[in-house]
C-alpha cells in the first residue's frame, strides 16, 4: 500500500502539466476517481484505476480537489480526479430574507459558498431533504432556490 502524506500541487500548475503530459503519453499516469465527500476528508483509502492501493492521510492545511498531483516522479504520477459536486443555489428575494437565511444555514453548519448575492449549498445526499431544512423561506418563496451539477470545467475555472 502506498501512503501519500501530502499533496504535491495541481495537475494545471505549469511545472507539473508539463511533466504529466509525457507520463500520460506512456500511460504511467494513473488515477484515483474521488466522491465530493471524500475532497473534504483528511484520510481517505482508495484504489487507482490501475490497481495501486493508497492510504492517504493529509495535514490540516491540505484538502483534496480535482487535479490534485498526489504522486510524481521521472516513472509516474497519481493524480486525484472528483466527480462532479452538487450545490444547492439560494436567492434570498430581500436583504431580510438572506439576513434570516445565512442565520439558519449557520446554524445547520452546511459547507456553502457565495457568488455575489447568491449563496451556494454543497449537497451531500438529495435536495429535497435541504427543502425541507429550510420550512418556511423555501415554502413562502422568500427565497428562490435551484440544484448546479458542477462540470470539470466549472471546477477548472474555480482553480484559476
Amino acid at each position: 500500500m502506498l501512503r501519500i502524506a501530502h499533496i504535491i500541487g495541481s495537475r494545471l500548475e505549469p511545472a507539473f502539466s508539463e511533466k504529466l503530459q509525457l507520463l500520460a503519453q506512456r500511460n504511467a499516469v494513473d488515477e484515483i476517481e474521488l466522491a465530493p465527500n471524500d475532497l473534504d476528508r483528511q484520510e481517505v483509502s482508495a484504489t487507482t484505476r490501475g490497481g495501486q492501493a493508497l492510504a492517504i492521510s493529509l495535514p490540516r492545511h491540505q484538502r483534496l480537489f480535482d487535479g490534485a498531483v498526489l504522486m510524481l516522479d521521472d516513472n509516474s504520477a497519481i493524480v486525484a480526479r472528483a466527480g462532479g459536486r452538487r450545490w444547492l443555489r439560494l436567492e434570498p428575494r430581500s436583504i431580510g430574507d438572506a439576513i434570516e437565511l445565512g442565520y439558519h444555514i449557520g446554524n445547520l453548519g452546511w459547507r456553502v459558498r457565495f457568488e455575489g448575492e447568491v449563496l451556494l449549498v454543497a449537497i451531500e445526499g438529495r435536495a429535497e431533504n435541504y427543502m425541507v431544512r429550510l420550512g418556511e423561506l423555501f415554502w413562502s418563496r422568500r427565497v428562490g432556490m435551484s440544484v448546479l451539477d458542477e462540470t470539470d470545467d466549472q471546477r477548472r475555472a474555480s482553480l484559476k
